[in-house]
């Protein structure tokens, strides 16, 4: 039988962190009540909460003293969150009534007084005993997948395979990868061996969830999935989703394997031309044009309705035929600002074709190539 009263004490910084993790999987609105809350477990010394939106369950748990009792509450999301976060790192108390749901949260000068909600009405996901497939891969290595994946993520209704991250895993390859016809992105690790060839499709909110919590650590971490869901793993957290139905496309085959001329850039001294360049761009279509001659890159932009044009020269590393190519500038700029090399390599064909951009130092652990449709200029 459930205790009358459960009670800990905490660090209010290491709770307000995990809140606010937490947090991030739950809507503006939901259809029920109780998931505007988080969950509280409390056993024997450790703090489990849980958030969820009915399809992402995110938990974390929390090494708590001083405790005097178990059981479980839902507090509202918000009101825990904005009370705790404003309370400077110190140690405090929380102390609950099981049956009336009043709590308490003394601090060093003082104390909050409110009331929760039975946490046996929280919905949580059914326990799986096995899932069919399992792999171990460092959180950074995850993180820095789908960090570099999210912008390439469509928002289609009709086809919501195209709205996430796949997975793609082989006996030693993990790649991930996201477009949404118009730029694409695969980052591919090396080395990894996956128990079985696999994949599956992680819709964008989860994937915007696990980026926050893998962010954090630099250690294994485990995902284990089947046909519908996955879990991942690391450290005190677990998220559980279900993942998105549908096949992803080939991907491999709208890569471009023979463009014959290649440029190399500095990456930050483009991103800074790209800036003030596109301030003249026309807003319809916000094309900017690259030119590539031997040692030269000509950023330009112009916008015929207002009569604005704007031109900027680059050194560069290039001895190839001189050629003009056309691009989406703030796909570009997304393009630029998920590589993190000092230098970029564009891998170039002709003006219809898509350009390839690349780190020029990867390591052998991983390899990254984002492509970009070009578009017509003048």
């Amino acid at each position: 039988m459930q205790a009358d009263n459960m009670k800990f004490t905490v660090s209010s910084s290491d709770l307000s962190t995990r809140l606010q993790t937490i947090n991030k999987v739950q809507n503006a609105k939901n259809t029920l009540v109780i998931l505007d809350c988080i969950l509280f477990e409390l056993s024997n010394n450790t703090l489990r909460l849980t958030g969820s939106d009915s399809e992402i369950t995110v938990n974390s748990t929390i090494d708590v003293t001083d405790v005097d009792g178990e059981g479980v509450i839902a507090i509202n999301a918000k009101k825990i969150i904005n009370a705790v976060k404003e309370i400077p790192d110190q140690p405090i108390t929380v102390d609950v009534d099981t049956r009336s749901f009043a709590i308490k949260i003394t601090y060093q000068n003082g104390e909050y007084s409110f009331t929760g909600s039975d946490g046996t009405d929280f919905p949580l996901p059914i326990p799986l005993d096995t899932y069919e497939n399992t792999v171990t891969l460092n959180s950074q290595h995850i993180y820095n997948g789908i960090a570099r994946c999210l912008f390439a993520t469509d928002d289609d209704e009709i086809r919501p395979q195209m709205n996430g991250i796949f997975f793609d895993m082989s006996n030693s390859v993990v790649t991930f990868v996201a477009t949404d016809g118009h730029k694409m992105v695969r980052n591919r690790l090396n080395n990894v061996h996956p128990e079985s060839p696999s994949s599956f499709i992680l819709p964008k909110k989860p994937a915007m969830v696990l980026k926050n919590v893998m962010q954090k650590y630099d250690e294994e971490a485990t995902i284990s999935f089947d046909r519908t869901n996955a879990k991942f793993e690391v450290e005190n957290y677990t998220v559980v989703c279900r993942l998105a139905e549908g096949n992803y496309p080939r991907y491999d085959s709208v890569i471009p394997q023979d463009n014959p001329f290649h440029v190399r850039v500095d990456r930050m001294a483009l991103i800074s031309t790209l800036r003030r360049i596109m301030v003249f761009a026309s807003q319809s279509c916000a094309v900017v044009k690259m030119r590539v001659e031997t040692g030269t890159l000509t950023i330009s932009a112009q916008d015929l309705d207002y009569s604005t044009s704007a031109e900027e020269r680059l050194m560069c590393e290039y001895d190839g035929m001189p050629m003009s190519i056309g691009f989406n500038g703030p796909f570009l700029m997304e393009v630029l600002n998920c590589i993190s090399s000092e230098d970029v390599i564009f891998e170039l064909a002709d003006p219809s074709r898509p350009g390839v951009a690349m780190p020029a130092d990867m390591g052998e652990e991983e390899s990254l190539i984002m492509l970009l449709m070009p578009m017509l200029i003048k």
